[in-house]
């Protein structure tokens, strides 16, 4: 596979260049936004919307972003450059505190793109409930694609993987369901799709809110909703959509299995035709 490549202060290094110290900001405050979007087939869907969410991101943990989102589309499409094309690749900007004590006082930005194979579209994805929870906006900052959000989310993939499972659906403060570890999910019922409302306590995805347009302009019925955990138990179908790989079938649920629905595979055409129309890389340069 192609080494990664980074865009660090104004020119592209590739491998795994250090970019912190023992007194950077980041290091030890956990000053650090980042955001992901891909590219595989020539394609890069919601590209600019990735990287207008890594500067509202960047806003939020009272960052400075010195580059803006398109600067950020531009050097993404430049970077592919360097990959055989319609490699699967990963695209990360990630903006960090530099200097400063308790507060940053400056920003520092860098974008990585890295060979990442993206999962067959018929796998299906096994899950499991976790023990732990997502925070809420007050305690934690959730309106922001925080690197300081995921070590809990790394500690109920481990619980997840320790029973067998590919990853772990996740409850709010409320007891209600959230998402999955990394990803959205959907639950499909009487040909009615549902999915957590967004309450500040979670991503509310790219791909996800992506995903629910195509579905409703495709005349099928989509509720943004406070969704219990025993729904999981009897609906028809489950599926989840991420960045990573987009939109997959769950094909296990704790005891339940699922064969990959007619829901689900039609929102994975949904969205490649969507992509295709849209997500051409010649459309971001």
């Amino acid at each position: 596979m192609t080494e990664p490549y980074s865009w660090i202060d104004g020119e592209w290094i590739s491998g795994n260049p250090p970019i912190i110290g023992p007194l950077t900001n980041a290091a030890w405050m956990a000053t650090v936004v980042f955001d992901g979007a891909r590219a595989y087939d020539g394609l890069a869907p919601d590209l600019d919307l990735h990287a207008e969410r890594c500067i509202a991101s960047a806003l939020a943990l009272g960052l400075e972003p010195q580059v803006t989102a398109k600067e950020i589309q531009r050097l993404a499409v430049d970077g592919l450059s360097h990959f055989p094309s319609g490699a699967a690749v990963y695209i990360r900007p990630m903006f960090y505190g530099d200097e400063g004590w308790l507060i940053p006082t400056t920003t520092k930005f860098c974008l990585t793109l890295f060979e990442l194979p993206m999962n067959s579209p018929d796998k299906g994805l096994s899950i499991c409930r976790t023990t732990r929870v997502r925070p809420t906006p007050l305690a934690a900052p959730t309106d922001a694609k925080a690197a300081c959000l995921y070590p809990n989310a790394h500690r109920m993939l481990k619980e997840a993987i320790s029973r067998g499972f590919d990853a772990a659906v996740v409850g709010d403060a409320n007891g209600n369901v959230a998402e999955l570890t990394t990803s959205n999910i959907f639950l499909v019922k009487d040909d009615v799709v549902s999915t957590p409302v967004p309450n500040g306590t979670f991503l509310n995805g790219i791909t996800r809110q992506r995903t629910i347009k195509l579905l409703l302009e495709a005349g099928i019925k989509v509720e943004e909703r406070t969704i219990d955990f025993s729904e999981l138990d009897t609906a028809d179908e489950l599926f989840s959509t991420g960045n990573a790989n987009k939109i997959q079938p769950i094909s296990r649920y704790e005891h339940r299995s699922f064969q990959p629905g007619p829901i689900a595979l039609k929102a994975q055409r949904l969205y490649r035709t969507y992509a295709e129309a849209h997500g051409k890389l010649v459309n971001f340069c």
